[in-house]
């Protein structure tokens, strides 16, 4: 028996990067794996050194209701270390990717019902602050959904079929169709955002995703 926790992930600002390497930090079109984890485990308590293997094996999709717009800006900082620990540079200039005024119902699947209503109690009552990717990007509404005016967060059903019944999460969708990216053994794109242990050791290997396209509320094939 399969359950998924569905949360919504809006912000004016966010950026899921997996592969940002010293002055260029880049996002993926949607929530990284890694950047779900470490939401949840800051909404839990957990801290960087504690082991997260139960999160990190639930299988996890987005839906994304609205894709915002990629934008970048630069960052000036002075005094900083210089990559090889040799001493100080004076001036550092990196570029730094987001997405802006996004919102995505993301989903994480498995078979235990009281980790997943663990998971949707803590985002109501975080134990740490919680950001889109980045400390200084909160969401915009809650991530947890609770009914009447939200969708049931936890669902009696399979990841595919929990998001595609989910509702939209924006009161006008941007076309017929809706985008998807689902983890996926058998899919075509590589995501370097599967944790391995804990995120003081930054563990991470690559996570198979698949794209879908349907139209809102209808499977794909």
């Amino acid at each position: 028996m399969s359950w998924t926790l569905r949360m919504r992930f809006a912000g004016p600002m966010q950026s899921w990067g997996t592969r940002s390497r010293f002055d260029r930090r880049d996002t993926e079109i949607a929530p990284s794996k890694s950047g779900v984890i470490g939401l949840v485990a800051a909404a839990l308590g957990r801290g960087r050194t504690e082991p997260l293997d139960d999160l990190a094996a639930l299988r996890m999709g987005v839906r994304l209701d609205d894709e915002g717009v990629l934008m970048r800006d630069l960052h000036t900082a002075q005094k900083v270390i210089k990559a090889d620990g040799s001493g100080l540079q004076d001036t550092a200039l990196s570029e730094r990717h987001f997405i802006a005024d996004a919102t995505f119902l993301v989903g994480l699947e498995g078979e235990d019902k009281e980790l997943l209503a663990a998971v949707d109690a803590a985002l109501e009552r975080p134990r740490w602050p919680l950001a889109l990717g980045r400390r200084s990007f909160p969401p915009s509404k809650p991530v947890y959904l609770r009914p009447p005016t939200d969708p049931d967060p936890i669902v009696e059903q399979g990841l595919e079929e929990a998001l595609v019944s989910c509702p939209p999460l924006v009161d006008s969708q941007k076309g017929p169709d809706v985008r998807y990216l689902i983890e996926d053994e058998s899919g075509d794109q590589y995501w370097f955002d599967q944790l391995t242990d804990n995120f003081a050791d930054r563990g991470f290997v690559i996570r198979r995703v698949r794209m879908a396209v349907a139209p809102w509320g209808e499977p794909w094939s």
